[in-house]
């Protein structure tokens, strides 16, 4: 099963300083059909974005260098990138956390672990609308 957007596999990027994450993300995603992208931090992420135009992106918030929502930010930021939805992941679960990842301009914030149904519910949340804008419409 290959989930496209105009005849083109989905990228998912995720963002994340712990290799278990990214690759059990990275697991979960490539079964669905999803081409995945993988940053360390969110230095690396910034550098790979504006190559591969994910359509959807996590990003874990406690990294070092740059966390998640200087990252989030730096990302919403962007022209080119504004409307990309930004999913924070975090193992903190807070009321503060929550509303610090809204106001950077994230879509949703999903706690850790999380499980491969609650990251494709995600993905698929967040891209419906994306995919309903690229299909032609018929009257």
């Amino acid at each position: 099963m290959t989930t496209s957007l105009g005849g083109v596999n989905l990228k998912v990027m995720v963002i994340d300083d712990s290799s278990t994450i990214r690759r059990s993300a990275e697991i979960f995603l490539s079964q669905a059909g999803y081409q995945v992208v993988l940053a360390e931090d969110g230095f690396d992420a910034l550098a790979k974005v504006n190559d591969h135009k994910p359509a959807l992106i996590f990003c874990d918030i406690l990294m070092p260098r740059l966390d998640g929502y200087q990252t989030c930010a730096l990302i919403k930021k962007s022209a080119k990138f504004h409307a990309t939805p930004v999913i924070m992941l975090s193992s903190k679960d807070g009321l503060f956390d929550r509303a610090r990842g809204a106001m950077v301009g994230s879509d949703e914030y999903l706690t850790k672990p999380f499980t491969k149904d609650s990251l494709l519910k995600a993905v698929r949340q967040h891209t419906q609308a994306a995919e309903a804008a690229a299909t032609p419409v018929t009257a």
